[in-house]
């Protein structure tokens, strides 16, 4: 039998778990698919980094004041999805000293709170930070566990009526004239869906999501590596994020979990979201980069690695050059490409995923002519308190990946890699 809705959903990682929600707050009734488990895509194959804004505060402002507002409401609404540990950009010795100051006069312009730490105070933080560190600013980081945060996401909405289904695949859409009538789902659901609104959330797959409707979105996957490491001389449990203090480049992320340590990243562009190969040479990097910080982590215990692709929006052939590439997102209203009734949502960081959501559901209520305002921003996420039930929605949708697997508990061994 038909499904019938007011707004089909694909892709079920933050960005589209969050407008989900947003929407059926809203009182909308909505329908979310992902052709796997929620968040198996990008969202839980990040370094779950819940960024204060301070890695761009010099080079995007308004990326950064972004990140900072959203960076406090998470803190607000998601409870055991984001450990609040703090952040230190590190200064080495070699280091240039005007970018520290740069990045430290910015993060006051945006809004973003610093406080400036020499090196023995920094290693009084944390111990086995390198001697070379000459000093530090502090900025209020955190870390995502990405699985709960997307389940939650999605549990809300669905009990705000929203159907949620895994393992359906969008495998055709049908339009006529400038809308899009039907989509045809595969795999557990195989059924069709009319849909008075189609967002398309998919992340790196956007591109391929959008040539169903014959609409081209330009995307440029990028991918990186995070290697999870563990070893006796750190103390996870304590410590801050740690950013190198430089221009950003291959393994300066380090985050802490609660007994290991996650070190990232590195950025290769690649032509297929799903096939693409991996090289050792970005182990060694990481290890090497991360340890130039934290000594003890270039040759930790490793635990799990894992390699995720970075959803970056490339239009403009020109600007193709992965570092290059802005990480704020674009909402693209495709009547402009003659589908009156589609919108894709696409780059953006995990920590803007509220934000991003809001700007979707905004617009498609604009369509669908709904007054009812967004109150994701105030709202806690249900079971924000409870780390077993978030757990528990982390199972049931399937949602579990390798950037928390040390945290989250889902009765199964979770390997993604």
């Amino acid at each position: 039998m038909t499904i019938q809705t007011d707004v089909l959903v694909v892709g079920g990682g933050a960005t589209g778990a969050g407008t989900a929600r947003d929407l059926a707050l809203r009182g909308l009734d909505v329908t979310l698919v992902d052709r796997g488990g929620l968040s198996a895509g990008t969202s839980s194959r990040s370094h779950g980094l819940c960024h204060s804004g301070a890695r761009y505060a010099e080079s995007d402002p308004a990326g950064a004041e972004e990140c900072i507002q959203e960076r406090e409401v998470l803190g607000e609404i998601a409870g055991a999805c984001v450990r609040d540990t703090g952040g230190l950009f590190v200064q080495l010795e070699g280091d240039d000293p005007d970018y520290f100051a740069a990045k430290r006069d910015a993060c006051e312009e945006v809004g973003i709170p610093t406080r400036e730490l020499e090196g023995d105070d920094a290693r009084a933080e944390v111990p086995a930070l390198s001697p070379n560190v000459e000093r530090a600013l502090s900025v209020p980081d955190a870390v995502i566990y990405p699985s709960r945060l997307v389940a939650a996401n999605a549990a809300d909405a669905r009990e705000h009526g929203a159907r949620i289904f895994t393992h359906a695949p969008v495998e055709e859409m049908h339009l006529e004239g400038d809308r899009i009538a039907t989509a045809t789902l595969g795999g557990r659901v195989d059924d069709t869906v009319e849909a008075d609104f189609v967002v398309n959330a998919a992340g790196a797959w956007a591109g391929r999501v959008a040539a169903m409707a014959d609409v081209d979105v330009e995307m440029q996957p990028n991918r990186g590596v995070m290697v999870s490491v563990r070893d006796d001389a750190l103390e996870p449990a304590t410590m801050p994020v740690l950013n190198r203090c430089r221009e950003p480049t291959d393994g300066d992320i380090v985050v802490p979990h609660e007994d290991e340590v996650v070190l990232g990243t590195t950025s290769v562009d690649v032509d297929d979201p799903d096939e693409y190969e991996t090289a050792d040479w970005e182990l060694e990097r990481v290890r090497e980069e991360c340890g130039r910080m934290l000594p003890p982590v270039a040759n930790a215990a490793d635990v799990r690695t894992w390699w995720g692709v970075r959803p970056l929006y490339a239009p403009d052939e020109a600007t193709r050059e992965s570092r290059g590439i802005s990480r704020g997102f674009f909402l693209l209203d495709h009547g402009a490409d003659d589908v009156a009734n589609m919108t894709s949502i696409v780059g953006g960081k995990l920590t803007t995923y509220r934000a991003m959501a809001e700007a979707t559901a905004d617009l498609v209520c604009e369509r669908l002519g709904v007054d009812d305002p967004c109150v994701t921003a105030d709202r806690r996420l249900p079971g924000a308190d409870d780390p077993d039930r978030l757990d528990a929605f982390v199972a049931e949708f399937d949602a579990g990946g390798p950037s928390d697997a040390d945290v989250v508990s889902t009765g199964d061994d979770i390997d993604r890699s």
